[in-house]
């Protein structure tokens, strides 16, 4: 009998054994109250307690943890926009028993000051402030929770804006606006870059005729460089300047005439410089043709008289 009455209390003693040795992680401490008032703070290792009389109230993480805030808040020209605020903070080693009997909602605390230092600072700039001046945003938002969320335990780490997201609508309005900005520039560099080429054009075409006024004037020069030698040439051999003169220019007609004549395709037509033989060139034109007319009787004549004679 005394043996079944010896084993419940050994077992029972092994329990209690048992129940006075606890864990603790690394990175955290634990909370150890007796009969519900606060005892001691037990960091990382094994760790002991008196059975029933000491208990672990709690445990508290001293990483670093993240805290995601959405705010949603009007800008300085009316534009309701969202926000994201990711708060990091950890639990100050020193300072475990405020964190974990000061507040029972760490969270809700933060996000609670986020809000009220985001709403008191967006509404004071432009949609386009709030984008270039976000790290503004987070450092009044990390001064404004160190001053209060220090007192309590807790150490903000370090806190970022991480999205702005304005209306759909204010959105795609704000990338027409860019799209216009873009294409205006576009615009302009292309009317620069066509008035560059018509400049560049034009001072081509003033230097070509330059050029071109150059090689005509020195190709004169030279024909009467020619001529003045085909003179002199003439006048050795007994011919005057009036004769030669007359020879160089009959020359030259034949020249032009025979140049003319290689041309296959030619649509030339050689007419005189004068009404008066103008007037003869018609007169000519007709006795040719009246001409003609005569010829081809006298040979539709000749060729009835060949076949009756047959």
């Amino acid at each position: 009998m005394g043996q079944f009455i010896l084993i419940p209390i050994l077992f029972f003693a092994v329990v209690i054994i048992i129940s006075s040795f606890f864990v603790v992680k690394q990175q955290t401490s634990a909370i150890i109250e007796r009969f519900g008032k606060f005892q001691s703070i037990r960091h990382s290792g094994l760790q002991l307690k008196i059975p029933i009389v000491d208990k672990v109230a709690g445990k508290l993480s001293l990483k670093i943890q993240q805290l995601d805030v959405i705010i949603e808040t009007k800008t300085l020209d009316d534009v309701f926009v969202r926000l994201k605020v990711s708060v990091q903070y950890k639990v100050i080693r020193d300072k475990v028993y405020d964190a974990f009997y000061k507040l029972d909602y760490p969270h809700d605390q933060i996000t609670s000051y986020v809000f009220d230092v985001v709403r008191a600072e967006v509404p004071k700039m432009r949609l386009d402030d709030v984008f270039v001046k976000k790290d503004d945003i987070a450092l009044a938002v990390k001064a404004e929770l160190n001053d209060a969320m220090s007192d309590y335990g807790f150490d903000i780490i370090k806190t970022l804006v991480t999205d702005i997201d304005p209306d759909a609508q204010v959105k795609a309005a704000m990338n027409r606006i860019n799209a216009s900005e873009r294409e205006k520039t576009a615009a302009q560099y292309e009317g620069d870059a066509a008035r560059i080429l018509i400049v560049e054009k034009a001072k081509a075409e003033a230097e070509s005729k330059r050029l071109q006024g150059q090689g005509i004037a020195d190709q004169r020069r030279e024909i009467a460089r020619g001529l003045e030698e085909s003179v002199d040439v003439l006048n050795r051999v007994g011919i005057n300047s009036q004769e030669a003169s007359a020879l160089i220019v009959v020359t030259q007609h034949y020249d032009t005439l025979q140049s003319i004549g290689q041309e296959t395709n030619s649509n030339l037509i050689l007419l005189p410089n004068s009404p008066q033989a103008g007037s003869q060139m018609l007169n000519d034109m007709v006795a040719s043709f009246t001409a003609s007319n005569q010829i081809g009787e006298a040979m539709k004549a000749s060729k009835n008289k060949k076949k009756n004679d047959e």
